[in-house]
């Protein structure tokens, strides 16, 4: 079984992709059961994105209310998607799932487009699929330690983890969601609720209205709506583009 959480579609490619190639099971944590039972020999996956360092918000709240029937011969892998940097991701996977009594074998990641458009640019459509066909090469490095039961954290450029209690602050700060705005050019089409993963939007008057003081921050409302016309922050999403992984829908 591999749990996943997307925002724009990487860590549900990266899922997939490893899914399809060891023969296992993808399953969004949006819709997937909180109880499971494992085979004896089978592998337990976890892929998600990284936010501000560290597991998003979302999937920290669902491993949290995972149970799980196990045995020591599961291996148990986690794959952080990033930007510029996993952080301390991995150690924060082996810390939340040592709290539900689960031993993390293996930590993985896997560089993608930065989404986080407030800061980073996609705007330019042969840098971003540079960065994916580059990506290609270090998921099927991942699937082959996968495939061999790897142990050890190995992804890249990580922080130490003690600087968590200042970017866990910081992660708080930009959950807000007053920080989203919504441009004229909205249609009201209702996209962005339908697809927000903690039902934090709703249309009202032909305009989404974010009705949750905070949310996941996984700006699936804004890389998905057709106008483009979900903003966050400082204006700079906007020059900055929008982004969905070409091989999946989210």
């Amino acid at each position: 079984m591999i749990y996943y959480f997307s925002g724009t579609g990487n860590s549900k490619y990266i899922a997939e992709r490893i899914a399809n190639t060891i023969g296992d099971k993808a399953v969004s944590i949006e819709v997937a059961e909180r109880k499971v039972q494992l085979n004896e020999d089978e592998a337990l996956g976890f892929v998600a994105y990284t936010a501000w360092f560290q597991i998003p918000p979302l999937m920290r709240e669902f491993i949290n209310n995972l149970e799980v029937g196990m045995s020591s011969k599961n291996y148990v892998y986690y794959v952080a998607s990033y930007g510029s940097t996993p952080g301390f991701h991995g150690e924060d996977a082996r810390r939340t799932l040592a709290g539900k009594g689960i031993i993390l074998d293996a930590s993985y990641s896997v560089k993608q487009p930065d989404t986080w458009t407030p800061i980073f640019d996609l705007s330019n459509p042969a840098a971003v699929a540079r960065t994916n066909e580059e990506a290609e090469k270090q998921i099927t490095a991942v699937i082959a330690h996968i495939q061999s039961h790897n142990k050890g954290n190995h992804t890249d450029r990580r922080w130490p983890y003690f600087i968590k209690p200042f970017t866990a602050r910081l992660l708080a700060r930009e959950c807000q969601t007053k920080h989203f705005y919504v441009e004229d050019t909205c249609i009201g089409c209702g996209l962005c609720a339908k697809k927000c993963p903690v039902q934090a939007i709703e249309i009202k008057d032909k305009r989404p209205v974010w009705t949750k003081p905070e949310c996941t921050l996984c700006f699936r409302c804004l890389h998905h709506c057709p106008n483009f016309a979900i903003q966050y922050g400082n204006g700079k999403t906007k020059q900055h583009g929008q982004y969905r992984n070409p091989h999946v829908n989210v």
